[in-house]
């Protein structure tokens, strides 16, 4: 059974930015874990958050770690808990897995930086809350 891990930024984070080739900087990020039987399997790094947006990165460990529960969790906080207005994912040109996995989270591509990645461009994508399909219908 899988459970939502929070208040372990100290794991999580590390454990996402080996996967996502980011730096894990303590005090600067916020995560949220998935875990299935006392192993982490997915997990979301939030940084960048200025009072009207924030960056998201996510990763995850086989074919069926993700669960609706974690994703709604996830745009939960974001949206309803700090109350941003765009959710923001960053990925390379080359990260086709990755840029089809967002999209069909409902992110939008925003922008292309040419030339911003090693090998290639780097894909801006947002969301919005009025774009976001996994929130409670009663906010």
């Amino acid at each position: 059974m899988k459970h939502i891990i929070v208040n372990q930024d100290h794991v999580v984070g590390p454990w996402v930015c080996e996967r996502t080739g980011g730096n894990y900087v303590p005090g600067d990020s916020v995560t949220m874990g998935l875990a299935e039987d006392g192993a982490l399997v997915g997990g979301v790094l939030f940084d960048h958050y200025n009072g009207r947006s924030i960056a998201m990165h996510v990763a995850g460990e086989g074919r069926k770690w993700l669960n609706r529960e974690f994703i709604r969790a996830c745009f939960s906080y974001v949206f309803d808990q700090l109350g941003v207005h765009k959710v923001i994912g960053m990925v390379p040109s080359w990260n086709t897995d990755a840029l089809r996995f967002d999209c069909k989270l409902g992110f939008i591509k925003e922008a292309t930086i040419e030339d911003a990645v090693p090998n290639g461009d780097l894909i801006l994508l947002t969301m919005t809350r009025d774009q976001c399909r996994w929130l409670s219908q009663e906010h």
